[in-house]
């Protein structure tokens, strides 16, 4: 319950303080008062944004507290505060807070239906959270679980697609993938084979260089008249031949012979290979263009046999990579089938909750309607499947109504007039507050009614506030007429920039205050009469 409310410098309200009592509290005055500032005041308790321009003109701030008994019957203290500059901060008991708590604290103490509620009332959407709300508090969570459920499928949905968007990609780039591995095993490189292929194709091109150096070297080594090995052998013989006369002599005659062995052993060898210094014509050919085959990997692929092997084992794991990536294409269908087979599910235990509740709303709200002189009127509510699941389920609800006897039903958005709409929504809010304690601020929801039927309404408000908190701001003497407390909203325009001042009115100045409201003025017999009547009659 809402038991305190003070507003400082916002638009026309220098300063107000309410207290509210139980039961049905009305707000009145003349149009343009300012009776739409106190219900902005609320809404920015329950965490609603503050509009540009909404500080009084000179001050540098607007405040608004409002004094809450919790569920608990503690003291709940909310608070805002907006700067000219448009600025704004939250306090929950008097210590700075989030505007997101505010919303989640008085969302339960406080419910706020403004003077255009009706036309929500006409959006299919704001019908099925009516019949939710009905439906009760378990419902209301099996929707929550929907509605996440939804929001995976929808996830889910889109992975499929992006994994779906890169398939045919993935196929090219898988066949880009073998070509390279299938090139690369083809050639099957190896650093020693190139080492070894550079080196023969070097002999192989001074292949006759090589012959006739050895060739050349051989002769000169071991040739009859003038070889080396002649001329050593004849040195070594004649060193030999003074053996033993001389140690130092004997000496240099054994190196002589080294030297005569060493020479015989080398011609022998520079023979041997200018025998088997040979090469097939062809075989230049061949390994030119394998080594090519090898430069032409190199250059694709890092510059080196080794940066080769590395791109190869990159190819192997990207490939085994995109071969599980079908996998999870597979996988990410399954997953999203089971999502979507669990949401149709859970949309089908919500129609049927919904299907139950549907009859006993509309039989409620038909007894409520009665009461507010529309008795006869038929009100039904539809309930039809939707090719799609939605957060909501797979449901699409209708009110109908036939505010004469009749007449079928049609869907209230084409039939209801203004002061119907307004009925038909009080009579829904009053059913689907029923279970709540939450103090309800209806701000002008009797617009387009009058004569007995703002009667009616007032009454039904009266009944609704029973046990509960009532806030209405109305301009109808019927309704005003019945409140438990009444409070008075006027303007004083001969001050710059004007000024609106709210009060709470004794009991003998709610007469005044009908007659005002009645059109009338104040010295009005009849008028004064009528006042006194309504007050009676409450």
């Amino acid at each position: 319950m809402l038991l305190e409310l003070r507003v400082e410098n916002l638009l026309l309200i220098e300063r107000a303080e309410l207290r509210l009592a139980p039961g049905l509290n009305v707000l009145t005055g003349e149009t343009g008062a300012g009776k739409t500032v106190l219900a902005h005041a609320l809404d920015l308790l329950l965490g609603g944004r503050a509009r540009p321009g909404i500080v009084r003109p000179g001050a540098d701030e607007a405040y608004v507290e409002g004094l809450f008994e919790g569920p608990d019957g503690e003291d709940v203290v909310l608070a805002r505060r907006v700067t000219a500059a448009g600025r704004t901060r939250a306090y929950l008991n008097g210590r700075y807070a989030p505007a997101a708590d505010l919303q989640d604290l008085a969302t339960p103490l406080l419910s706020f239906y403004g003077q255009h509620e009706h036309r929500k009332l006409m959006l299919t959407s704001a019908q099925l959270e009516l019949l939710d709300a009905f439906c009760g508090a378990k419902h209301l969570a099996a929707r929550g679980e929907a509605a996440g459920l939804h929001a995976r499928v929808r996830e889910l949905e889109g992975s499929l697609a992006e994994l779906r968007e890169l398939a045919g990609a993935r196929e090219r780039e898988l066949d880009l993938l073998e070509f390279e591995l299938a090139e690369i095993e083809a050639a099957a490189p190896d650093e020693a084979e190139k080492e070894d292929l550079v080196a023969r194709r070097e002999r192989l091109r001074h292949l006759t260089a090589l012959r006739g150096a050895a060739g050349g070297a051989s002769e000169a080594f071991a040739g009859e008249d003038t070889g080396a090995v002649t001329a050593l052998a004849a040195a070594v013989a004649a060193l030999e031949a003074v053996a033993g006369v001389d140690p130092g002599l004997d000496a240099l005659a054994e190196r002589a012979r080294s030297v005569a062995l060493e020479a015989d052993d080398v011609a022998a060898e520079l023979r041997r290979y200018a025998d088997e210094l040979d090469g097939d014509p062809g075989e230049l050919d061949v390994i030119e263009e394998r080594l090519a085959a090898l430069d032409r990997l190199e250059r694709k692929h890092g510059g080196s046999i080794a940066a080769v092997l590395a791109h190869g084992e990159r190819c192997r794991a990207r490939r085994d990579e995109l071969a599980g990536a079908e996998v999870a294409l597979e996988e990410a269908t399954a997953r999203l089938a089971e999502a979507q087979a669990d949401l149709a599910a859970r949309a089908r235990a919500l129609r049927a909750t919904r299907a139950k509740a549907a009859p006993k709303l509309a039989d409620a709200v038909r007894a409520r309607l009665s009461a507010l002189a529309m008795d006869g009127a038929s009100f039904e509510i539809a309930l039809e499947p939707r090719d799609d699941v939605g957060p909501t389920g797979a449901d699409a609800v209708e009110f109908l109504i036939a505010p004469n006897p009749g007449v079928p039903p049609a869907p209230l958005r084409d039939t209801a007039s203004g002061g119907e709409a307004s009925r038909v929504m009080l009579a829904l809010l009053a059913v689907a507050n029923e279970a709540s304690d939450a103090t309800l601020v209806f701000d002008e929801v009797d617009a387009g009614i009058g004569g007995q039927t703002a009667r009616a309404v007032g009454e039904e408000l009266r009944a609704l506030a029973a046990g509960r908190q009532i806030v209405c701001i109305t301009h109808l003497p019927q309704i005003a007429s019945l409140a438990a407390r009444h409070f008075a909203i006027d303007k004083d325009p001969s001050v710059e920039p004007a000024r609106t001042t709210v009060r709470e009115l004794a009991k003998g100045e709610v007469v005044g205050e009908l007659v005002r409201m009645l059109g009338a003025e104040a010295d009005d017999v009849a008028a004064r009469r009528h006042a006194k009547e309504l007050l009676k009659a409450a």
